[in-house]
C-alpha cells in the first residue's frame, strides 16, 4: 500500500470539482482554488486544507472554525455561516455537512468506489462474520481484496487497525483509494446503522448489499425500533439498478428491507424456498453439515446463526459470478472472524467460548446453539455484561436471557465507560424473575467474574464469555485499558491446572 503522505501529496484538486453533488445554500469566496485535503478534525488541518464543520454526537465542529483557519485552512464548509468572515478564506454553506463531506471525500479521491466491486453488509448480527468470510473466500479465489470491519481493516495482506465498524467518510474514501491503488478488485465492508444515518457511506457506489437480520439494538441512538429499521432500509433504497441485494427471508423484515430497492433482489433461507436454500443436517462442536442448494457440505463454523452467515456469503459469491462448486469447496475450509464463537478447551476438558454477542438476540442465538451442542447435562455458565452510556432498555432483557438459557449467570462489566458498573448491574438485575435470581450473581470486576466462572466449572461444562469478543480493551471512563476475554480465560484455565 502506498505511504499515506505520498498518497496525499499526489492529490491536489480544485474546490469547485469536489463540490459535485453537494447541496449548497451559499458560497462566499472563490471556488477555483486548489485544495490539498479534506479534514473534519481541526487538529489535522494544515495549509491548503478544506475544513468541514460536522455536528457530532459529543461536539460541534462549528466551534473549531477559527482554530482551523489559524492552522492554515483555505476553505471552510459549514451549515451556519460564522459571524466573523476572514478575508481570503472561501466559505461554503452546505445543507448538511455530514452529507457534504461524504461527497467531497468521494470526489477528492477520484471516486474509488466506482473502480472496485464494493459489497456492503448490514444488519444487527452477523455483519463481521459475513464480511470476513467474503474477504477470506475471495482471497482464496485469487483476488486482491479489501476488508472494512469491526475487527480489522485489511488492504489485501496489510492489516490496518479498526476503530469503528464503519470509518468516517474521509478515512473511508482515502482507504478505498489506497485499496484501488494496491490493485484490489473487491472490497467487503460492514455498514453500521450509525454510518448510514451519519452519511459516512453517502456517495459510494455499491455493487451489492447483504442484509443479515434486525433485532433490538442501538435504541439509545435511533430512539425507536422503527427508526432503526428505516435507517437500515435506506441503504437498500439507495442502491442502483446495476447492483444486487441479498436478504434473509427468515427474518420477518427480510422482504421489507428490499421492497423499494432498484437493485436485483435475491433471498436466502433455512426454512422456505429461496434463491439460496440451506438445511442443517448436523450441528456439532466439530462444525456444521449443511445442504446448500442440494449440495451437502461440511463447514468448520458452528451453529444455526453461522448457517445463515454461510448462506449469505455463498449467495453473494454466486451473484458476483463465481463458480458454485469452487465457492463451497473453499468455504468448507474457512474459519470465522475472531471473537465470534471462538472456543478453547482446557486440560480439564472445560469448554470456553468467547463471543461478541452484545444484543439480546445475539446472546439468545449463541446460548441456544450451545444448548444444542451439549451432549448431556453439562452446565452452561454465562458471563455477561452491558455497555455503559448505551441502550439501557436491553439490560434487563439480556440478563433474563442469560438466566433462561444458562445453569449459572455471572453479571459483570462490559465497557462501563462513564457509568458505575454497579448501576449497570442493578439495571440488569431489575429484569429477573424469581427463578432467574437463584441462578444469577453480580461481580463488577470482569477478570474476577471469569475466574469465578472457571471455579464453578467441572469437566465438559461450557463457559460463555459474551459481549466483548475480539476486543482487546475495557473502556472505563475515557480510558482504554488492556483486556482480552480469550487471554484472561486461558490464564484462568492455566491457574486451574496448578
Amino acid at each position: 500500500m502506498q505511504n499515506h503522505r505520498q498518497y496525499m501529496k499526489s492529490l491536489m484538486k480544485e474546490l469547485q470539482d469536489i463540490l459535485y453533488k453537494v447541496r449548497l445554500q451559499s458560497v462566499n469566496g472563490k471556488t477555483d482554488v486548489q485544495v490539498k485535503d479534506v479534514q473534519i478534525d481541526s487538529r489535522k488541518v494544515s495549509a491548503g486544507s478544506v475544513f468541514v464543520a460536522i455536528r457530532g454526537e459529543k461536539t460541534d465542529g462549528h466551534k473549531f472554525i477559527e482554530k482551523a483557519i489559524e492552522s492554515g485552512a483555505s476553505v471552510i464548509v459549514c451549515e451556519v455561516m460564522p459571524d466573523n468572515i476572514t478575508e481570503g478564506i472561501t466559505y461554503v454553506q452546505a445543507v448538511n455537512t455530514n452529507e457534504a463531506v461524504a461527497y467531497m471525500a468521494h470526489n477528492f479521491y477520484d471516486g474509488p468506489s466506482t473502480k472496485i466491486k464494493l459489497i456492503g453488509v448490514t444488519g444487527t448480527n452477523g455483519k463481521t462474520t459475513i464480511a470476513t468470510l467474503l474477504f477470506k473466500l475471495f482471497k482464496q479465489l485469487g483476488y486482491k481484496c479489501g476488508l472494512i470491519s469491526t475487527v480489522q481493516n485489511q488492504v489485501d495482506d496489510e492489516v490496518v487497525p479498526s476503530t469503528h465498524t464503519t470509518p468516517d467518510a474521509v478515512s473511508l474514501s482515502l482507504m478505498l483509494g489506497q485499496m484501488v491503488d494496491s490493485g484490489c478488485s473487491h472490497v467487503f465492508m460492514e455498514c453500521s446503522s450509525h454510518a448510514i444515518r451519519q452519511h459516512r457511506i453517502t456517495g459510494l457506489h455499491f455493487n451489492g448489499a447483504v442484509f443479515s437480520n434486525i433485532t433490538h439494538d442501538h435504541l439509545d441512538y435511533h430512539g425507536t425500533f422503527e427508526e432503526y429499521i428505516r435507517v437500515k432500509k435506506s441503504f437498500f433504497d439507495g442502491l442502483s439498478n446495476d447492483a444486487f441485494a441479498i436478504s434473509n427471508l427468515d427474518d420477518k423484515r427480510g422482504t421489507v428491507m428490499l421492497q423499494n430497492t432498484s437493485a436485483k433482489k435475491y433471498f436466502y433461507s433455512l426454512k422456505t424456498v429461496a434463491d439460496f436454500k440451506g438445511k442443517i443436517v448436523e450441528n456439532a462442536l466439530t462444525g456444521l453439515v449443511m445442504m446448500i442448494n442440494d449440495r451437502e457440505v461440511h463447514f468448520r463454523l458452528i451453529g444455526e446463526f453461522n448457517a445463515y452467515n454461510l448462506l449469505a456469503v455463498y449467495g453473494t459469491a454466486i451473484c458476483l459470478g463465481e463458480n458454485s462448486d469452487e465457492v463451497l469447496r473453499i468455504l468448507s475450509m474457512l474459519s470465522g472472524a475472531e471473537g465470534r464463537f471462538d472456543y478453547i478447551i482446557s486440560n480439564k476438558q472445560i469448554i470456553g467460548i468467547v463471543d461478541y454477542a452484545h444484543t439480546p438476540d445475539a446472546l439468545e442465538n449463541v446460548l441456544i446453539t450451545i444448548k444444542k451442542l451439549r451432549k448431556g447435562y453439562e452446565q452452561i455458565i454465562t458471563v455477561v455484561g452491558c455497555g455503559g452510556d448505551r441502550d439501557k432498555t436491553k439490560r434487563p432483557v439480556m440478563a433474563q436471557i442469560a438466566c433462561d438459557f444458562s445453569d449459572r449467570a455471572i453479571f459483570t462489566s462490559d465497557n462501563p465507560r462513564q457509568e458505575k458498573p454497579e448501576d449497570i448491574l442493578k439495571d440488569m438485575e431489575a429484569g429477573l424473575n424469581a427463578a432467574a435470581k437463584r441462578k444469577a450473581i453480580s461481580v463488577p470486576d470482569r477478570r474476577e467474574a471469569i475466574k469465578l466462572a472457571v471455579s464453578f466449572a467441572n469437566k465438559e461444562d461450557i463457559i460463555l464469555l459474551a459481549g466483548k469478543g475480539h476486543e482487546k480493551y475495557q473502556i472505563i471512563n475515557d480510558e482504554y485499558l488492556p483486556f482480552d476475554d480469550k487471554e484472561v480465560l486461558k490464564e484462568m484455565f492455566d491457574l486451574l491446572q496448578k
